[in-house]
């Protein structure tokens, strides 16, 4: 049975399930795959050339009927050129993060676009909504990208968040499951957005040698990193090691700027370079224990939430 709400009202999907556009890993492939199983999938920017997303909107089209959107990190340099390039793919949904979405919101809702904006604080929460966005999606400190400085968790942000605003609101951060999906709801989100899990799924742009990683990977294996640059969350290895090591004693941003230098999240997650590759990943890990089509991940999420939905339902509250 479809789950009818706030977000899928004003994304037009079957399953309030937001698959997260992540670097390297959300192409067309994941994205499609997503949309048509009845979520929203995102094709993460990123991690593209302008004319690569081009191509990757396009066969995303041609793949899925169904709605499917674009994330953008605002800080990309080459952000004026993707938005140009939603415009005129008539792309209808955009989930922007890392940056202020004042700079492109009123833009894309004059074009009909429905925009999302990433946060992990109250604080731009309240920008986000003062920018006009349709939806905002709350990431706690779990996630593996996207995190704030305040290490606030998904559990707290939700309810923070929901004090503010009544707009749909989309938890993120460590959610995996679907009896995870269905806590997140009664906290006040109106749906999740979901990063790892499908990271590891069969139809992902990551490599192969990340996936199995991934799968491997259990409690502990990851850890809040390069909280000068970008805080991102990272599986240990040869290189998150030497991250820790150089913030263990005291390296400021440009030391750790040079440390990270160019293209390791692309050596890492998209060419299987796992001992000195940045391996951006959240706590979700723990969850995720073998490589599934989206598919599948979609039916056991549903099944599990249909399940603690009935669990909660039957218990017995004593005075």
């Amino acid at each position: 049975m479809p789950i009818k709400n706030a977000i899928t009202d004003l994304f037009g999907i079957r399953y309030p399930i937001i698959q997260g556009g992540m670097i390297w890993c959300s192409g067309w492939q994941l994205a499609s795959a997503v949309s048509n199983a009845g979520g929203l999938g995102l094709i993460g920017a990123g991690s593209m050339y302008p004319e690569v997303l081009r191509e990757h909107i396009m066969k995303c089209k041609a793949a899925t009927s169904q709605a499917f959107g674009v994330n953008i990190p605002l800080l990309y340099p080459e952000a004026d050129q993707l938005i140009e390039i939603i415009l005129n793919e008539k792309v209808p949904v955009v989930f922007t993060s890392a940056g202020s979405p004042a700079k492109y919101t009123t833009l894309l809702k004059n074009h009909g676009v429905k925009v999302a904006h990433v946060v992990a604080n109250t604080k731009f929460a309240r920008k986000a909504v003062d920018a006009g966005v349709d939806a905002l999606v709350a990431e706690g400190f779990e996630a593996g990208g996207h995190n704030g400085l305040e290490e606030t968790t998904t559990m707290t942000l939700i309810p923070l968040i929901r004090e503010i605003t009544d707009l749909p609101l989309i938890a993120a951060g460590g959610i995996a499951t679907g009896s995870q999906m269905m806590a997140s709801m009664a906290l006040g989100a109106d749906g999740v957005q979901i990063g790892s899990l499908f990271a590891a799924s069969a139809e992902s742009s990551a490599h192969p040698h990340f996936k199995q990683r991934i799968v491997e990977a259990s409690e502990g294996s990851t850890m809040l990193m390069l909280k000068k640059l970008v805080p991102v969350r990272l599986l240990h290895n040869d290189f998150a090691d030497k991250v820790k090591k150089a913030e263990d004693h005291g390296a400021g941003r440009e030391a750790l700027k040079e440390l990270l230098g160019r293209g390791r999240a692309k050596a890492g997650m998209f060419e299987g370079e796992l001992s000195e590759g940045e391996l951006e990943i959240g706590q979700s890990v723990a969850f995720i224990r073998r490589i599934e089509t989206v598919a599948d991940i979609f039916d056991r999420l549903l099944k599990e939430y249909d399940a603690s939905e009935k669990r909660v339902l039957n218990m017995n509250l004593k005075a």
